[in-house]
């Protein structure tokens, strides 16, 4: 995959792609630089942010731009959806197969020519809908 985007297989992009492939939470920069530095303990948190872009520009993995909230990243580059929490902010995959139907409903529309989709559903995951604190829903009564 490196060699394809004519991109060199540093230690650094190896162990931030592997220790990224490990976990299924579409982490935070900061987070996969904790993870990281376990594997890497004098890794600066500006190679890991360097590394994340530099592999999310060349498709090697996806970086997600949720909610107005801080990006966040995830190993697996195939098109798929994600639904987020509108209280914690907890990102997870939906086993969903992509509805290619909606580029093509797209292009017809403008004069744009439709590359992909991207699709977020919203909504409260099951450790906030047991606090009762919703405050992203909507009041029923209005």
């Amino acid at each position: 995959m490196f060699e394809a985007q004519n991109l060199r297989l540093t230690k650094q992009r190896q162990i931030i792609l592997d220790e990224l492939r490990k976990v299924i939470s579409h982490p935070t920069a900061d987070e996969i630089y904790q993870m990281v530095r376990k594997r890497m303990p004098k890794i600066s948190l500006g190679t890991v942010y360097r590394n994340l872009e530099i592999m999310s520009d060349c498709g090697i993995i996806q970086k997600l731009d949720v909610g107005g909230t801080q990006k966040r990243f995830d190993g697996t580059v195939e098109n798929h959806y994600h639904i987020r929490c509108v209280e914690c902010n907890k990102v997870a995959d939906i086993e969903m197969k992509p509805n290619h139907k909606v580029d093509s409903e797209a292009q017809k529309m403008t004069s744009f020519e439709v590359l992909r989709h991207r699709l977020e559903f919203m909504g409260i995951c099951p450790g906030c809908k047991g606090t009762g604190n919703n405050k992203g829903r909507k009041n029923k009564a209005s």
